[in-house]
């Protein structure tokens, strides 16, 4: 029973952590090009794992075939560089408003992971998975919107950035689709240091073809520091802490300690930026994460 409190907590604490990252770190880096944000955000914690274990994991990467390989390219390109992306350019966009609106609607991740997954790989999806996935949808688009029309004006960034935020839930969903093909044959520690060095690789050519290396000078030590700060924290240190409290609990009770994220971003939001949802988000917003729920639990039974 210790053990399952222990597994929760970490599981909180890393959900939270990111609902941290999401409102108060890596907005501060929206003068960075975004590209080079990522590229950054995932090289730093390579360097720092090469350090500590790179010489063995590079021999268990030589070892894995073609296959493997191939999904573990698939996974930092759609989970590490484009759904990451797609992510930071959703909260760069609205400049420290509605990122409450943002993160949330990363939370329609299981959505798109079960419809692939019940195209790629053939998994049979949970009881009233379309009514449920339609609700989630519809409270997404309350969320954002409220009882507007969609607006997409230059002025008015709201809507461009959910559509990013959708397209990052997507890409992220794409990635653990991906994941359930190698991680049978991989250790959780060779999967992580795989997908930082392929998505690192990935980023980088981008920021390269880009010529954008030089934003590696223009870069101040406030922003290196934060760059450090999320490294250590919110980005590898928070996935190892949910892996390993996700080693003492069941699915469902992970589903729920996994609303900590949401929950945190609303909390920080109003403490850091002092923006509050409207009555119509929060009823949006609750919905939102009961039917992620829902979805998600019917999907473990």
């Amino acid at each position: 029973m210790k053990k399952q409190y222990l597994g929760a907590g970490l599981v909180c604490l890393a959900a939270t952590m990111w609902g941290f990252d999401g409102i108060v770190l890596t907005p501060r880096l929206f003068k960075l090009d975004v590209a080079y944000v990522v590229f950054v955000l995932h090289l730093l914690p390579l360097l720092g794992m090469s350090l500590l274990f790179g010489k063995t994991e590079i021999a268990n990467i030589k070892k894995l075939g073609k296959e493997d390989l191939f999904f573990y390219f698939l996974i930092a390109l759609f989970g590490g560089a484009l759904g990451t992306l797609s992510i930071v350019k959703a909260l760069f966009l609205v400049n420290f408003n509605h990122l409450t609106v943002v993160t949330l609607l990363q939370k329609l991740q299981p959505v798109f992971a079960i419809i692939l997954a019940r195209i790629l790989l053939g998994e049979k999806v949970g009881k009233n998975f379309i009514f449920w996935a339609l609700a989630a949808l519809i409270s997404g688009y309350f969320l954002t919107f409220q009882f507007t029309l969609p607006h997409f004006e230059a002025g008015d960034k709201v809507g461009v950035a959910s559509l990013y935020a959708m397209l990052a839930a997507f890409s992220f969903g794409s990635s653990t689709v991906f994941g359930k093909k190698i991680l049978a044959n991989s250790s959780f520690r060779t999967a992580l240091y795989t997908r930082y060095l392929f998505t690192s690789i990935i980023t980088g050519l981008i920021v390269l073809f880009n010529g954008n290396m030089g934003w590696f000078l223009k870069t101040t030590p406030d922003q290196w520091l934060i760059f450090v700060i999320i490294g250590l924290t919110t980005g590898s240190g928070a996935v190892l802490l949910y892996y390993l409290g996700l080693r003492h609990i069941r699915a469902n009770i992970a589903t729920m300690c996994e609303l900590c994220f949401p929950v945190s971003s609303i909390v920080f939001d109003y403490i850091f930026n002092k923006k509050m949802l409207s009555p119509i988000q929060f009823i949006s917003a609750g919905m939102l994460l009961f039917t992620i729920y829902k979805i998600t639990k019917n999907q473990k039974n």
